[in-house]
């Protein structure tokens, strides 16, 4: 979509636009005919305001010409009711000089009133802003530069380098930061010397005198204020006159209230009521180098927040040796495609995904799986970029590249669960809106109290700027931010990807995890766990049978057999039989496998006792015949994963309910619900069955506090429907598309650590948010004085500006704690 000032003839018109008229393009998903041409136009034309329609098939287009009251919003819901759906797409920005949560919020406001903008999520961790807009419809470059003019210095992702820019600013904080507190150190000895030592006052005072003391700290305080001070200025002062004043402009206004009078007391004291003659450029000074300390300290630790994603990056090698018809040749990775054939040798990092063609080697694919045993590997199996070969070389044939990489899918939903904002945040949003003007207000109502008591006017403008000062929306901003960040990048190294990133705050409150059991609880590939009577050549002659079967359960035997060593030999006049089992000649003797219905009504009687022991195991009995009678019985059983029954225990430790939802037959399900631990199981459950039995677990029957974990084509329904979707990163494409965790291994206990992740992530952010909170409540009144009458202390500008760089370093500090999370079992 795009957006012009150019309309067409007023002839053109349906009616006479009364305002400015705006013209716009919309792409349609949906369009299949000239009817549904005519019916998207007619949907359009009745909205109250749209002058024209015009949609265009070929082009899947809608060109619409309208003025108020419609909006690109209206047209775009109703379009989506009709079944013809706008496209939207998502620009990312980078965003700096954000420092608060206020510069979050208008950051935000700006970009949404940019023309064809449909939503805007500011990130105050991350330096971003995530904008979704109409395609086509919001060009990268204008709303950067919306933002820009906006105060902050803003550019499109592609084009800005963000780790550069912000390594960058951290070492300008870090340069200002010692040039300020050079500078400040000699006013802060000279002012505040005196009132730990008095002896050290009356003698400086009487060797120098106060004149040229004060005029010192007057030189020294304007050098760190107006130079390393200045970025409080630039930003703050323009914010306050927009009517949007931020945490600079506290700042701005707090240190150069303090400045402003001490150059009336030291210039112009005759202007000043007789014993208000005092200077404060200490103060001045010393929160000017405190608050940049903090945002020192803040920068470097964000930098660590975001440590999880750099990492991944990088995971993938920059180049890779490409072989040609000249030899292998080092190739920069952009310039790779699919079915380039790679060498990766022994110790290297395998550049992209893709397929061994030659070699057999072991492969590190802990980055992906968390699992730090090394995989074997050989031609035919499929290897993933950014893992690492350990013992032999291979060549590697690409199948991905890009953003398809399963690397670059990572990242990209990590990255995407970073920029949400979970629904605690919106109570944030709402308070930061007013916290700054509040303050502000707060500071100005102080200063008249002060005033109407009588200490006087420098006491007054004491506590004014403390009011101003101690005010920190900077914590309220970063608590669930980088608590998200870091948590989030954690959990990626620890082999859980969060999709959504709501799925954080509502994995932390279920109370039934219930899983699939296929592939899920079990190893999803059945094995021959018992036979009677044991006989080798028996399984010869059954293996040879099976050989020309792609039953689940034949593979189990062939596999059994190979386990062994066995030749087999070869089979004639293979016949299936769809639902019962298998026939044919081996070795001049007619061999028959199968279910029990395979065979005559009684030919498995000897046999049935143990058949039946075999289910209440949880195996499936396959009888097998020779020349027509029936000589054993043999099980086939998909295993419990070894980890399952600690993993159903974990999550017993952690309050939780298991459950099992499987399509499998009620015995054999009991009998790995028993192994497992559980004891809810709904057993011979149908794909469609599955929602009902999700919904059923959940509070009121819609599947609310349940997670639902599975692997499959015929889980996604449930995933869909549980509260949280947790996809095993083994499972189907359709089953990882439709979940909201990712689980990148396929064992239980990565369930237990996601779980363990989301709580911790929410525990570490109501713990941010009471700390924010709680600072603000408790320190604003005493840092006003109220306190003071009663005794109490007031807090002193400087004191004031060390807490309020202090709390954000408080939460950035709380919330790294979360790179320390542990896997479950570990």
């Amino acid at each position: 979509m795009s957006m012009t000032a150019s309309a067409p003839p007023a002839a053109a018109l349906k009616s006479a636009p009364t305002g400015p008229t705006q013209s716009a393009r919309l792409h349609l998903d949906g369009m299949t005919c000239a009817s549904c041409v005519a019916r998207a136009e007619r949907v359009l034309a009745r909205l109250p305001g749209v002058a024209e329609a015009r949609v265009n098939l070929a082009s899947e287009t809608a060109e619409v010409r309208f003025d108020a009251p419609a909006s690109l919003g209206q047209m775009a819901e109703a379009l989506d009711a009709a079944g013809y759906p706008a496209r939207k797409a998502v620009i990312d920005l980078s965003v700096e000089g954000m420092t608060c949560a206020a510069c979050t919020g208008r950051v935000e406001r700006v970009l949404k009133a940019q023309p064809g903008v449909i939503g805007a999520v500011a990130n105050l961790a991350t330096r971003r802003a995530q904008v979704e807009v109409f395609e086509g419809g919001a060009d990268a470059a204008a709303l950067a530069g919306a933002v820009t003019r906006a105060g902050f210095a803003a550019a499109p992702l592609s084009e800005a380098a963000p780790e550069a820019a912000r390594d960058a600013e951290y070492r300008r904080l870090v340069r200002d930061t010692w040039i300020a507190g050079i500078l400040t150190l000699p006013v802060f000895i000279t002012e505040m010397g005196g009132h730990l030592v008095p002896a050290f006052h009356h003698w400086l005072y009487g060797l120098v005198g106060q004149g040229p003391i004060w005029t010192m700290q007057f030189i020294l305080a304007t050098a760190v204020m107006f130079g390393p001070g200045l970025r409080f200025f630039r930003k703050g002062l323009p914010a306050l006159m927009r009517g949007a004043p931020d945490m600079n402009s506290l700042v701005a206004v707090g240190t150069l209230a303090a400045w402003s009078y001490s150059v009336v007391a030291l210039f112009l004291p005759r202007l000043l009521p007789e014993g208000a003659q005092a200077v404060y450029f200490e103060a001045a000074a010393v929160i000017v180098a405190l608050i940049l300390l903090g945002r020192t300290l803040e920068a470097r630790a964000r930098g660590q927040a975001g440590a999880a994603i750099a990492r991944l990056v990088g995971l993938q090698p920059r180049t890779a040796l490409v072989e040609g018809e000249a030899g292998a040749v080092e190739t920069p990775i952009e310039a790779i495609r699919v079915g380039d054939l790679l060498r990766v040798r022994p110790g290297e990092r395998i550049p992209l995904d893709g397929e061994v063609e030659a070699g057999q080697s072991a492969v590190d694919e802990s980055m992906l799986t968390g699992e730090a045993l090394p995989v074997g590997k050989a031609p035919g199996d499929a290897v993933t970029g950014g893992t690492i070969n350990t013992t032999g070389g291979l060549r590697v044939r690409v199948t991905k590249i890009g953003k398809d990489t399963v690397l670059a899918q990572i990242i990209a939903m990590v990255e995407q669960a970073q920029a949400t904002k979970l629904p605690v945040q919106a109570m944030v949003d709402r308070v930061t809106l007013w916290f700054v003007p509040v303050v502000m207000a707060l500071a100005v109502l102080t200063v008249a109290v002060w005033l109407l008591l009588g200490p006087g006017l420098g006491p007054a403008l004491v506590a004014g700027v403390s009011v101003l000062i101690i005010a920190c929306p900077c914590a309220m901003g970063l608590a669930t931010p980088v608590s998200i960040i870091v948590g989030t990048g954690r959990a990626a190294e620890l082999g859980v990807l969060f999709r959504r990133g709501e799925a954080l705050q509502r994995l932390s409150s279920i109370r039934t995890m219930a899983f699939d059991k296929t592939g899920t609880l079990t190893e999803g590939r059945p094995v021959v766990v018992e036979m009677h009577p044991t006989s080798a050549h028996a399984l010869r002659l059954v293996a040879a049978v099976e050989a020309g079967s792609e039953h689940p359960l034949a593979q189990a035997i062939l596999t059994a057999a190979a386990e062994r060593g066995i030749d087999l030999p070869e089979a004639e006049g293979f016949t299936a039989v769809p639902g019962h089992g298998a026939e044919a000649t081996v070795e001049g003797q007619r061999v028959a496998v199968g279910a029990a219905r395979m065979f005559a009504p009684g030919g498995t009687g000897e046999f049935d006792a143990l058949a039946d022991r075999m289910a209440e195991r949880g195996a499936t009995p396959v009888f097998y015949a020779v020349d027509g009678r029936v000589m054993g019985v043999i099980g086939i059983a998909d295993r419990l994963k070894p980890t399952a029954a600690a993993a159903v225990a974990a999550l017993r430790g952690m309050g939780l309910s298991p459950a099992m939802i499987t399509g499998d037959a009620a015995r054999v399900a009991a009998h790995i619900g028993a192994e497992a631990g559980i004891d809810a199981i709904r057993a011979e459950v149908l794909p469609a069955g599955k929602v009902d039995a999700v919904r059923a677990m959940g509070q009121g029957g819609d599947g609310a506090g349940v997670a639902f974990v599975g692997d499959g084509i015929n889980d996604a329904p449930a995933l869909a429907a549980a509260e949280v979707g947790v996809a095993m990163g083994t499972g189907t494409d359709v089953a990882l598309e439709t979940a909201e965790v990712v689980l990148m291994r396929g064992d239980p206990m990565a369930a237990v650590t996601a779980v363990r992740v989301s709580r911790a992530i929410m525990r570490n952010i109501r713990q941010n948010l009471f700390w924010a909170f709680g600072y603000n409540a408790a320190l604003i009144p005493v840092a006003a004085g109220v306190l003071v009458p009663f005794g109490g202390p007031q807090l002193s500008p400087m004191l004031a500006a060390g807490a309020m760089a202090l709390s954000s370093v408080f939460v950035l500090t709380n919330a790294l704690r979360l790179r320390f999370i542990r896997p479950a079992g570990a």
